[in-house]
């Protein structure tokens, strides 16, 4: 149900971005419009993951316990490893990007590494392998390509004087370049948020399924919630268009599932999670890979079992 929701919404979402370019210029204006979501999107395609991941500043690593987790759960999961990367933010949260399981990356704050014990980490991981297997982060590219650039069409009538003259194209005059201007950007916007937290939620079913501990996931939504509140995200202030991609909203002022929101409640998405405990299988025990953690080990004695006890 999910995945045809989603299909839904994108369609939905494309319909509206070809209408504002017939409301602007009639059949040229639409033309222009599906030339130019073509071109973004291709680009998009190729190039999103590596500009998510430099507007972070992540960094690859290598030889980590964070590493070993990915490649258990990939290995769970019948998947290619995608690569991983640390984002240096004291905030906890993750996200993942890439356009296919085979170039998939995930990203982990060092805070989500401090915060949160070994099994939640590794629940928060799982949730973002199931975006990657569920091909979220392509999804998520091409919804927000389109709406920004409803948004670019909006805007555009300001330049070219879309509620004046009288060779304009537009089917409706100006009032069509009004409604584009008011309406079209509100409306992509519903549609994005709305789009976002239908993959939050088949993300954390997907998660819960892979790492087989829906409770951890629920503590760690619980503690990123709590904390993403109280420690500001700065790269995500200064990009709130990629919110949408983290595990849980970054950015202050968030949170209420509503319209405005890019994410689900926690608290709905811990009631879920919780409603899904009694059905899903334990993990499998895994050794951890032999290698040096960036984080610090407390207690010696515990080193086998990795840097969370």
């Amino acid at each position: 149900m999910g995945y045809a929701r989603t299909a839904l919404l994108l369609a939905a979402l494309t319909g509206l971005f070809l209408a504002c370019g017939w409301l602007i210029g009639g059949q040229t204006g639409m033309l222009f419009a599906f030339g130019l979501a073509l071109v973004m999107n291709v680009g998009s395609y190729w190039f999103s993951d590596k500009l998510v991941l430099r507007m972070y500043g992540a960094q690859p690593v290598d030889n980590t316990d964070l590493n070993a987790i990915v490649e258990e759960l990939a290995a769970r999961g019948g998947m290619p490893v995608p690569k991983v990367y640390l984002i240096d933010s004291d905030q906890p949260n993750a996200f993942a990007t890439g356009r296919n399981p085979e170039n998939a990356a995930v990203a982990a704050t060092s805070g989500l590494m401090r915060r949160l014990n070994r099994d939640e980490v590794r629940a928060v991981l799982a949730h973002e392998l199931g975006h990657v297997r569920n091909r979220d982060s392509l999804t998520m590219t091409i919804t927000a390509v389109l709406a920004g650039a409803i948004g670019m069409l909006a805007q555009s009538l300001l330049f070219f004087g879309g509620l004046g003259g009288r060779d304009r194209e537009s089917p409706l005059g100006g009032i069509g370049a009004l409604l584009v201007m008011i309406l079209a950007p509100i409306a992509a916007m519903l549609v994005q948020m709305a789009i976002s937290r239908s993959r939050e939620y088949e993300a954390d079913r997907a998660g819960a399924e892979l790492s087989g501990q829906p409770r951890a996931l629920a503590s760690a939504l619980h503690k990123i919630s709590n904390a993403a509140a109280a420690i500001p995200n700065p790269r995500a202030e200064q990009n709130p268009a990629s919110a949408h991609l983290f595990i849980i909203n970054p950015l202050h002022g968030s949170g209420a599932d509503n319209l405005f929101s890019t994410h689900p409640s926690t608290e709905n998405r811990i009631a879920r999670l919780l409603e899904m405990e009694g059905g899903v299988a334990a993990p499998v025990p895994q050794a951890a890979r032999p290698g040096r953690s960036f984080i610090p080990q407390t207690e010696p004695s515990q080193r086998s079992r990795g840097p969370w006890g």
